[in-house]
């Protein structure tokens, strides 16, 4: 389909041939159905002819050709479809060319590398496993004339026309570029419309170890996922999985939900809930951060006397948490508070030292992760190390660190826990011998870790905690409730405008202070201060508009993460990009919010200068968002649509018609629909409006 116009709904998946992404502008699934086994495609088997491999995939035929691992697809109706180019490095001559089970194998004995494709619900799998360290670019995707948008999940979600001047310029800073898929993008995948109703999803659940590049070809936005086989990282096998999709902007999303679904991987909030009932009180809630008298009781029914029904309400584990008295008020009043927390860092104790890189003696430095060098691997802001989760997992059974950790900052009656850095994709190799770790292993440690205080394992004698951490990957929601920063498409450039460094060195004076620092104590500029294009100085300005406009121009945002993960744990923007931070951006981000069934988050201080007008713009805000997301806050997204040309108008449906929002970007009423406005309606209600300028400034 056009992604210009986006007119698709994602529906439930066809039994007799399997589809994932279909074509039907009104069927809406009540919920998600994972895949009823092998269907026809999955029991044909491959053809070898020619030297070439053919696979029945939903949607077609998939033709490989091992020597140069080309992938063509040709559809039912006898289109043909280029799924990869041949891979950017040769793989070899290929030997051993055999059909096996449901699939083929071959081999590169060359450059060492086997070589497995079958078909499993639908898609088309192609496995590659190296017996020594190497690297592969492949494959190479977005080559066929006919594509027409990338979809590509950046924090929540962009989907990019190919021949965009914009995203082909230096301005965005993304050709020429590579991501890590393990830690800069929020799910493992990657898509391409393909004209009108067709395009192709790739899906790599080898995710670490695996990047994709971007280029530019004669104007076109194209992409090359890159693997490094590494015997040391654990990464010395590859799956790329294909699938054929109705080309919908949030397609490869839809194929990756399944997935999820099918393998076992895919949480659920409600289930969450019925498990932790305190999770519940996730549902219509705005997350803020609170400073100064915000922390205190008197804090707390100043906001409820505002009408604010829900609310998260986090705060640092430094050395003024919130006591047991406000923390008892925050509960009566409906609310969830947590600490702010980190497991990741060590330092030496010292007066500038935060609280939680301060670890018992035997931690710091013993269990920082060591560089292949034997070097420490530095920490936040270069300052002390990262510290191993594998060093923590060993010392589990005698030293209880981390549970020791949790239970002293829950002590107040907190419910609730944020753990930075745990669900972000920075894994590490740790070289110590006596503590040896794979990125892998790394993974693994810390979802047991974030279990462990999601279920109340950690200390027999507390309750389960709501457990959310930061930028979370696809791979953390079966264990989280929320997540703070897989909302932000995260441009490059967001942080030398926070830092202050976009020419100078980081141990050189900022060249740019627009953003502000770290005081006043209570009311930090750095979170607090307002900041606008213009508050920059003359020669950064247009890296700053064109980083806005990548992170939030409607024509390119979609809702990948809420297609893949909705209904599976909340999501929310980064905390250090509150809601009140940038002006310019309040009413297309409160549109966002809404249309993606997402809460706005905050920071509130009784020491802000803007506290009144910030605390109404809560409510005013929370008001209108709360009964829509305590509907369908549990339930997927199953309808994404642009319903006008240029993108401006949008529309989402969550479970079976649960609720139906409708956003207006423009200027131009749309409908009936004012520009700047969204109407939500609620299965068997009538549109709610809301328009973000008249309660917003």
């Amino acid at each position: 389909m056009d992604t210009t116009t986006g007119k698709s709904s994602i529906a439930r998946p066809s039994r007799r041939r399997g589809l994932l992404v279909l074509a039907v502008a009104t069927a809406l699934a009540a919920g998600l159905a994972p895949a009823a086994g092998a269907g026809p495609a999955d029991r044909a088997g491959a053809r070898i002819h020619h030297g070439q491999v053919e696979l029945a995939v939903s949607g077609g035929t998939a033709t490989i050709d091992p020597a140069t691992l080309r992938i063509d697809a040709r559809a039912d109706d006898g289109q043909t479809l280029r799924m990869s180019d041949p891979a950017a490095d040769t793989p070899g001559t290929p030997r051993n060319l055999a059909a096996s089970g449901n699939g083929a194998r071959w081999s590169y004995p060359d450059r060492g590398l086997d070589a497995e494709a079958r078909v499993e619900h639908g898609r088309l799998l192609v496995t590659i496993t190296a017996d020594r360290d190497a690297t592969l670019a492949w494959p190479v995707t977005g080559t066929d004339p006919a594509a027409s948008a990338l979809q590509l999940p950046r924090g929540e979600g962009l989907s990019l026309p190919v021949a965009d001047p914009f995203w082909n310029s230096s301005r965005a800073q993304l050709v020429g570029s590579e991501e890590d898929m393990a830690s800069q993008l929020s799910l493992p995948i990657w898509g391409y419309a393909l004209g009108s109703g067709r395009g192709v999803s790739y899906l790599a659940p080898t995710d670490i170890g695996t990047s994709l590049a971007y280029a530019s070809r004669g104007g076109r936005l194209s992409t090359t996922a890159k693997h490094s086989f590494s015997g040391g990282d654990g990464t010395r096998g590859y799956t790329v999985a294909f699938s054929l999709t109705d080309g919908s902007p949030v397609a490869p999303a839809v194929d990756y939900r399944h997935w999820l679904a099918e393998h076992g991987q895919l949480g659920s909030l409600s289930e969450k809930i019925r498990k932790n009932p305190e999770t519940g009180r996730l549902l219509g809630a705005f997350h803020a951060y609170a400073w100064g008298g915000a922390r205190t009781a008197a804090g707390i029914a100043r906001l409820k006397a505002l009408g604010v029904s829900r609310l998260w309400l986090g705060y640092d584990a430094d050395e003024a948490p919130m006591k047991s008295e406000d923390a008892a008020a925050a509960k009566k009043a409906g609310y969830l508070v947590g600490p702010y927390d980190s497991f990741a860092n060590g330092r030496a104790k010292g007066p500038d030292t935060p609280p939680n890189s301060v670890w018992p003696d035997g931690v710091y430095p013993s269990f920082c992760v060591r560089r292949a060098d034997g070097t420490p691997q530095p920490g936040f802001h270069k300052q002390g190390c990262y510290l191993s989760s594998q060093a923590f997992e060993q010392a589990e059974p005698g030293r209880h660190y981390l549970a020791d950790r949790t239970r002293s900052l829950v002590a107040n009656g907190a419910t609730s826990y944020f753990l930075d850095v745990d669900a972000a994709g920075e894994l590490f190799r740790d070289h110590d011998p006596a503590h040896p770790m794979t990125m892998a292993q790394d993974r693994t440690n810390r979802l047991a870790r974030m279990q462990r205080l999601a279920d109340g394992s950690y200390d027999t004698h507390h309750a389960p905690l709501v457990l959310g951490s930061e930028s979370a990957g696809a791979w953390a929601n079966k264990v989280l409730a929320f997540d703070h920063g897989s909302g932000t498409p995260v441009d490059g450039r967001l942080w030398p405008m926070e830092t202050g460094h976009f020419d100078s060195a980081p141990d050189q004076p900022k060249d740019d202070p627009a953003w502000g620092g770290y005081t006043p104590a209570a009311a930090a500029d750095t979170f607090f201060k307002p900041v606008r294009v213009s508050d920059f100085k003359p020669e950064h300005r247009a890296a700053v508009a064109d980083a806005l406009k990548a992170m939030y121009d409607p024509a390119y945002r979609v809702p990948l993460y809420e297609a893949a993960l909705h209904g599976s744990l909340v999501n929310v923007e980064r905390w250090e990009l509150p809601f009140g931070k940038l002006p310019e951006q309040k009413t297309t981000r409160a549109l966002l919010a809404m249309l993606y069934n997402t809460p706005l988050n905050f920071v509130i201080s009784d020491k802000d200068k803007r506290n009144e007008r910030n605390l109404n713009e809560l409510a005013a805000l929370q008001k209108y968002f709360a009964p829509l997301h305590q509907a369908a806050g549990t339930k997927e997204l199953t309808s994404y649509r642009r319903l006008t040309g240029d993108g401006t108008v949008q529309r989402t449906v969550f479970g079976d018609g649960t609720l139906t929002v409708t956003a207006n970007f423009g200027t131009a009423a749309h409908d009936g629909l004012p520009g700047g406005c969204v109407d939500a309606t609620l299965k068997g209600g009538k549109p709610q409006r809301l328009c973000p300028a008249k309660v917003v400034s």
